[in-house]
């Protein structure tokens, strides 16, 4: 161990002791970006950069758990993603597939597919599902992975599945429009049930939500790192656990 583990050792310990237990985030959520980039500059292939934030996934995971976080979204793909070009999204999603899979065999944490699985190919959304299926009665931290994902569209199924859940009820267009509250969109998201996320983390340096839990993070706090996600440390989201906890929430007020 070289003196700079040693001293981000001691930097790890200390920021962990002065952690306030009241003030850590519910939720947690985190855009994994930056894959590509990481590759590129240690002249890898695309998929080793994707493997290696997956694998930088599973230690995240473990950090929220060490701290008290009770939910975890992890925004894997996009729809935009899927329009890439194949030989970049086939590595992808087996990289995903892997993942999932390997969440759901720990029997650690209850694992939720956030995403319109229609878009994905079948044996990915299989493998989503079957994933949601075998932790459903995990009692431990809900991991949330976001797949196939876009939040506009998101919000599009909300709505379509509210209607729909009420025209089969019988309801005339005018009991409809009444139905279209903040309440029964919330109730109809794919994260319905669940609170918003306290706390977005975004690795790679980029300020922007990419569509990302739109409608949910309309009240959150925001972290940009200039890290990119493969390189990011314990030491960083202990970083921005602490600057979560130095703010004010005012929740629009």
């Amino acid at each position: 161990m070289g003196l700079t583990d040693v001293l981000y050792g001691l930097y790890e310990r200390r920021l962990v002791r002065n952690l306030d237990p009241g003030r850590i985030p519910a939720h947690v959520a985190v855009m994994l970006d930056g894959n590509r980039r990481w590759a590129r500059a240690f002249g890898g292939s695309t998929s080793s950069g994707y493997q290696a934030g997956a694998d930088n996934a599973r230690e995240f995971l473990a950090w929220c758990d060490d701290v008290g976080v009770r939910v975890v979204t992890l925004y894997l793909l996009s729809t935009d993603n899927l329009h890439r070009p194949e030989s970049e999204v086939v590595p992808l999603l087996g990289i995903i597939e892997d993942l999932i899979e390997d969440l759901a065999r720990a029997g650690r944490w209850r694992v939720h597919p956030v995403g319109a699985l229609d878009v994905l190919p079948d044996h990915t959304a299989n493998v989503l599902k079957d994933a949601a299926d075998r932790t459903r009665d995990v009692d431990g931290m809900h991991v949330n992975v976001a797949v196939g994902y876009g939040g506009r569209r998101e919000i599009a199924d909300a709505v379509r599945s509210l209607l729909a859940e009420h025209a089969a009820r019988g309801a005339t267009i005018e009991d409809l429009t009444e139905t279209i509250t903040v309440e029964n969109i919330a109730a109809h998201l794919y994260t319905k049930g669940q609170p918003d996320p306290d706390l977005v983390i975004r690795a790679s340096g980029e300020q922007r939500l990419s569509g990302f839990l739109l409608w949910q993070s309309a009240n959150s706090e925001f972290y940009f790192c200039e890290a990119l996600w493969p390189d990011f440390r314990r030491v960083d989201f202990l970083r921005a656990l602490r600057s979560y906890g130095e703010r004010e929430r005012r929740y629009g007020r």
